[in-house]
């Protein structure tokens, strides 16, 4: 089965196998993201985001090719018999060997199977031409996207009826639920925009995590819509990306000695936050307890299990026999850095060790050996 993902992306995307958004790479496979900017360890090497993905790749699916050519019929479009060609073909093998390793007709045979699939190749991007010609079509004419882009009746001509059929298309569920997709196209993409934005109030201002968790339950890369908004002029953003506010007539004076002082305030609340978390098994309530620097990271833990190299091996060998959905990832408490300071090391293994004495994750009760409690993470 392929993920919506898969189809809504670029033809270089899908031969890579992955895509990417503002904060994420995306697997098109199996629809697995992983966060940027985290070095993700594997068998004692690191990996920056994106070769971790690449390596997810290759070690989750095979190639490309081998995943996609297993796909059923109805989406490959292929026969068993066409799929067996193909990957012969794939191997490099002659056209007589491919006759004597399946052991039909003759090497002219293999040559005419050859030529029916360039033809179904040709057709193919014939088919491709038009659709593109088709939906290029349904689409009027737009002006650039810039922060100061005009607003919807001034870009596109779209009734009230017309608005609340695109509406009730990407929003199955409702205006309250989640989004169907962001892949659309620009008139649509610009009255689900419109429609966002009414989340939030003129005159007010938001952190990054505030306009996060008013975005996320509509669409799981909320980061994308957050991008969004702001290229399409209904967000505003200062300059150093600690508040967001509602663009239009009501606009905050950035200027005045109240919006400073509480740009001020806001900095200090999205300031980096780590501590001690705790990943529990459901099915024996055994308890892991490690700590990080930042809590966007505990991401990056979820996947080293998911890739089977998590340094503890009684936690991952459980991980593997469970699943992942037998085990819930929690912090038990968190601390801020400050100001201009990172976390202190010493400060967060105190705050573990607090916690493995507290817990007692040890034998049956957890994945830690108590010699070696505040070394593992």
């Amino acid at each position: 089965m392929v993920n919506d993902l898969f189809w809504e992306s670029s033809f270089e995307d899908m031969k890579k196998g992955y895509g990417e958004s503002e904060e994420h790479y995306h697997c098109l496979l199996c629809g697995e993201s992983i966060e940027k900017g985290i070095i993700y360890p594997v068998e004692g090497v690191f990996y920056e985001a994106k070769r971790y993905m690449k390596l997810h790749v290759e070690q989750q699916h095979g190639s490309v090719f081998h995943h996609l050519i297993e796909l059923d019929k109805d989406v490959t479009g292929l026969s068993d018999h066409q799929k067996n060609l193909v990957k012969f073909f794939k191997e490099g093998k002659s056209d007589s060997d491919i006759q004597k390793e399946m052991g039909i007709g003759s090497s002219s045979t293999i040559r005419n199977h050859r030529f029916t699939l360039k033809k179904k190749e040709r057709q193919a991007k014939v088919f491709l031409t038009l659709m593109e010609l088709l939906n290029d079509g349904e689409e009027e004419k737009a002006v650039p996207v810039t922060n100061t882009a005009p607003r919807r009746s001034q870009r596109y001509s779209v009734s009230d009826e017309e608005r609340e059929k695109i509406l009730a298309k990407n929003f199955p569920q409702g205006l309250n639920g989640p989004l169907r997709t962001f892949y659309l196209q620009e008139k649509h993409r610009l009255v689900v925009l419109e429609e966002l934005s009414g989340h939030f109030d003129f005159g007010s201002t938001y952190t990054e995590k505030e306009v996060n968790d008013r975005l996320a339950p509509f669409y799981d890369d909320y980061a994308v819509l957050r991008r969004y908004l702001i290229e399409y002029g209904f967000l505003e953003r200062s300059a150093d990306g600690s508040s967001y506010w509602r663009k239009g007539e009501t606009e905050m004076n950035t200027d005045s000695k109240d919006y400073k002082k509480q740009m001020k305030q806001l900095a200090k609340e999205v300031k980096t936050e780590g501590g001690v978390y705790q990943i529990k098994n459901l099915h024996n309530n055994k308890i892991y307890i490690g700590s990080t620097p930042n809590i966007k990271t505990l991401n990056g833990v979820k996947f080293t299990l998911k890739m089977n190299t998590h340094q503890n091996k009684k936690l991952q060998n459980e991980w593997n026999t469970y699943g992942a959905d037998a085990f819930s990832i929690e912090m038990l408490e968190t601390i801020k850095r400050e100001e201009e300071k990172a976390l202190s090391k010493k400060d967060l293994l105190k705050l573990e060790a607090k916690w493995l004495e507290k817990l007692q994750p040890y034998g049956e009760k957890g994945y830690h050996s108590p010699k070696a409690d505040t070394k593992e993470k």
